[in-house]
């Protein structure tokens, strides 16, 4: 699940304030995103990509590719390292669209989405 750095931020930390680990994440410094590493457990509705569409989040199906930092990536680097892997633990999506949705909740109704797809 792909998003812009500040969403990132907030999603991130909201996880941790929840005590949900975040997983890995990669940073994609020149565009400006990071990709929260998930389990493909999210269900496959046109409504839900829409709604995070609006929020400039992206999700990729099961089964794509995800181009990873090496483990050595420095700062420069086109990828980098927010959170790496310690073991093999993703969080649910579930849990990263809770997240995302919280931080909508606390922005002006012009800033996101107005879906209200339930996930879990």
């Amino acid at each position: 699940m792909t998003m812009p750095t500040r969403l990132g931020q907030a999603v991130k930390a909201h996880m941790q304030n929840g005590g949900v680990a975040p997983g890995p994440i990669v940073g994609h410094p020149r565009s400006g995103r990071w990709t929260f590493l998930i389990q493909p457990d999210l269900p496959d509705d046109v409504r839900l990509f829409a709604e995070l569409f609006r929020m400039d989040v992206a999700v990729a199906r099961a089964g794509a590719t995800i181009t990873l930092p090496s483990p050595t990536a420095s700062a420069g680097a086109i990828r980098q390292w927010i959170v790496p892997p310690r073991n093999a633990f993703k969080p649910s999506g579930a849990a990263v669209v809770e997240a995302v949705r919280a931080w909508a909740d606390q922005m002006p109704r012009t800033r996101r989405g107005s879906g209200t797809f339930h996930v879990g």
